[in-house]
């Protein structure tokens, strides 16, 4: 069954996702609300044609459109989300769920209650390296893991001014103080998107304050009165385990090349993500399995469509799906459009209108994303202790129906990934 969707917030993100949900079969008819609405007029001038817009949010929310999609500022996603649902809309939302625990609580309570689809689209779900680990996890060729790690590892310097200069206008220096733990669902998300069996129990977390004087991490300046840049969790899992993330703003190294990456310590085998280099091992063999998870770009870095984005983000917009994906589920009309995130977009995209379609929850639906965004709040309020360890609530598994689209790819087996890893190295 076939739906409309309205677009909050037309920025860098809004308009590369704007493209994919007029492709997508499901949806019938895509709308726009801006604060800028030149923004609207812009992609309209590119040949994206809207099925009309609206002046404010609550004009959408009031409106009979069956969904909406946010991409506003990242502090706003909860409390929007609340508000769409509470108007029986479906929700897709940009990362992070919410910035308190009690909007994420609020969130859950109106999905369970209306039975409507909330996603949270976290691009760390479908990272080709996430996607390999996960599909060897569910082979149970780890063993019980008790070790992970998780790094969002995004220098200021490398295109983040920018997107700040943009989305903030000329207060844009107290957002972009933004507290790190409170954008923890790359990290967190990519370790629990392969350890789907488990989640965080407690946390302890540290901070260090911004040197570097420019005004951005600032106490006086930030909206948060936040002034550190980089954060360093380490969590305890329901397993015994730990798992440890960095959330890094200030670092000399190519986050434009790769902004995240995972590695995985089992009872049985191991998992390692490197710039360059990826590799699965167990006690007694070493097998590289970099061509796996390597990506092709979409589209030029050059393209017009990317002229708002920093040149130094523009590899994030463009990667493409990888072997390790589950390609054969996407729709025919998404092949030869822009991807990005390691190929997460598609998928993303895909997820959220087929579950609205088919009246399920996706896979990373309230409760999942609740899993990968209330760790992050906790670990943020440790830091303001001091680094003390903190219980973390769970609200547990989804009580509703999930439909899991990467169940239906062929199970990837330790003979099946050696002969992959032969071929692709003939």
């Amino acid at each position: 069954m076939s739906f409309s969707l309205g677009i909050i917030g037309i920025g860098q993100f809004g308009t590369h996702f704007a493209e994919l949900f007029s492709a997508h079969p499901d949806i019938d008819a895509v709308y726009a609300v801006d604060s800028v609405p030149e923004r609207i007029d812009a992609l309209e001038a590119r040949g994206l044609t809207f099925a009309g817009r609206f002046e404010t949010v609550e004009e959408l929310l009031a409106s009979d459109v069956d969904a909406v999609a946010i991409f506003t500022q990242r502090w706003t996603h909860g409390r929007i989300a609340i508000q769409a649902l509470q108007a029986g809309k479906h929700v897709y939302s940009a990362v992070p769920m919410a910035i308190e625990e009690e909007e994420i609580r609020g969130i859950c309570a109106e999905v369970e209650r209306t039975g409507l689809v909330y996603m949270m689209g976290e691009t760390s779900q479908y990272n080709a390296a996430v996607v390999l680990a996960r599909r060897l996890h569910r082979e149970k060729v780890f063993g019980e893991v008790f070790y992970a790690e998780g790094d969002y590892v995004h220098d200021m310097d490398l295109g983040f001014y920018d997107a700040y200069k943009y989305s903030g206008g000329e207060a844009w220096k107290s957002t972009a103080s933004y507290p790190p733990m409170l954008y923890p669902t790359h990290a967190v998300g990519g370790v629990l998107g392969v350890l789907e069996d488990r989640h965080a129990v407690s946390v302890s977390c540290i901070g260090r304050p911004d040197t570097r004087g420019d005004g951005v991490f600032d106490k006086e300046v930030s909206m948060f009165g936040n002034d550190v840049s980089n954060a360093f969790a380490l969590f305890e899992m329901d397993n015994g385990g730990a798992f440890r993330t960095n959330e890094l703003r200030r670092v000399g190294y190519p986050s434009h090349k790769r902004e995240s990456r995972f590695r995985f310590f089992g009872e049985e085998s191991s998992f390692e993500e490197t710039i360059d280099v990826t590799y699965w091992h167990d006690k007694r063999d070493v097998l590289e399995v970099t061509e796996l998870i390597r990506t092709e770009g979409t589209m030029s870095l050059d393209d017009p469509r990317l002229a708002d984005v920093s040149p130094t983000l523009r590899d994030a917009f463009v990667a493409g799906a990888a072997r390790s994906h589950h390609q054969a589920r996407l729709p025919q009309e998404f092949q030869g459009m822009p991807n990005g995130h390691e190929g997460a977009h598609h998928f993303l995209v895909d997820d959220f209108a087929r579950a609205v379609s088919a009246r399920t929850q996706p896979v990373v639906n309230a409760w999942r994303a609740a899993r990968y965004t209330l760790p992050g709040i906790i670990a943020h309020r440790s830091m303001q202790e001091n680094g003390a360890r903190l219980e973390i609530p769970d609200l547990g598994d989804c009580p509703l129906p999930v439909q899991d689209l990467d169940a239906q790819q062929e199970p990837l087996d330790l003979a099946a990934l050696r002969g992959a890893v032969e071929d692709a190295s003939a």
